[in-house]
């Protein structure tokens, strides 16, 4: 069913003010706060906020909140967004005021990955340390790939996302996909990395993934990369993942298997040295989670470390599927 004539005309004057249309432009080529909007367009914070407050009002754009920072993107979803992504097709790529914005946009891109950059290099000597310890990225990446397999993805979600690694990796297969960390300078190179990669499906937010700030049963594949044994208590993780995952959704969770390198502790934050494949299972089955795969992978260098793959399934949409004709009516 399409939108009804009021709606559609609202929408069109919304978007069809030039400023606005300028707005849109800019947001469909990824998240940005106000303070890029208003450099980029050279107007005041004042209009930019009006404009974008009748763009949200009309479900164009969204808006989410990272500590002082507010972030906007295009609407991913809806009847109204479709319309604007056409509208936006239509748009001709030689107009020199897009033109212009788009260059401007690419400044404040480029801006951002070299602070993203900055940050990461002062920070090299741990992430290839650590590298080091772990199984290759080639070998993960490969067992990742295969066990999410070829079908199409709707929804993905990546807790603890990091520098956005599998929002790169997974990016052929989801249609919209929403990374969440707890660090705004991982964010930033989560950010640069999808502008470099011209991800624009993905977007990046600040968040707690014990307390996530999202809707239940939103996606069908939760990924937790490398993150479970930084915390005190993985299984509330787990529990917040199976919360926002649909009926007969999957989580994969990369983490290590047990170890005794205990200066891991001190030296590198690491609070749970390492999960066993009995302790990951009974935390998922008691949050309705069935294993259906675990992988060990390991270097064979001396010294490394195992990291384990859990494949886990949803099992109420296997439950309903297997349950009498009068009861999956009931559900």
């Amino acid at each position: 069913m399409g939108m009804t004539l009021d709606t559609l005309v609202d929408v069109l004057k919304t978007a069809g003010e030039p400023t606005r249309f300028r707005l849109l432009a800019l947001l469909a080529a990824g998240d940005l706060t106000v303070t890029d909007l208003t450099e980029i367009l050279g107007q005041s914070q004042p209009r930019i906020s009006r404009h974008l407050k009748l763009l949200a009002e009309e479900a164009l754009i969204d808006r989410y909140q990272e500590g002082a920072w507010a972030y906007f993107r295009l609407k991913q979803d809806g009847k109204a967004a479709t319309l604007v992504r056409t509208l936006l097709a239509a748009s001709s790529e030689e107009d020199p005021v897009l033109l212009r914005d788009s260059e401007r946009l690419a400044t404040v891109k480029r801006l951002r990955s070299e602070h993203a950059q900055a940050y990461f290099s002062r920070n090299a000597s741990e992430w290839d340390e650590l590298r080091r310890l772990h199984v290759s990225d080639a070998a993960v990446e490969a067992t990742l790939l295969k066990l999410v397999g070829t079908t199409p993805v709707d929804s993905l979600l990546d807790l603890g996302t990091g520098t956005g690694w599998i929002l790169q990796l997974l990016s052929k297969l989801y249609r919209r996909a929403t990374g969440i960390d707890a660090s705004r300078d991982m964010l930033a190179v989560a950010r640069a990395n999808l502008d470099k990669a011209g991800i624009v499906k993905a977007s990046v937010r600040h968040g707690d993934i014990l307390n996530l700030p999202l809707e239940g049963q939103d996606f069908d594949l939760i990924t937790i990369h490398q993150v479970l044994h930084f915390l005190d208590q993985p299984e509330l993780a787990i529990a917040e993942a199976a919360r926002v995952l649909r009926p007969g959704g999957r989580l994969l969770i990369v983490d290590l298997a047990p170890h005794t390198l205990e200066y891991l502790r001190n030296d590198h934050a690491h609070v749970r040295l390492g999960f066993s494949h009995q302790v990951m299972a009974e935390w998922l089955e008691k949050v309705g989670l069935e294993v259906e795969e675990a992988i060990d992978l390991g270097s064979g260098k001396e010294g490394a470390l195992t990291a384990t793959v859990w494949l886990a399934r949803d099992r109420r949409l296997l439950i309903a599927s297997h349950a009498p004709a009068e009861t999956q009516t009931a559900l």
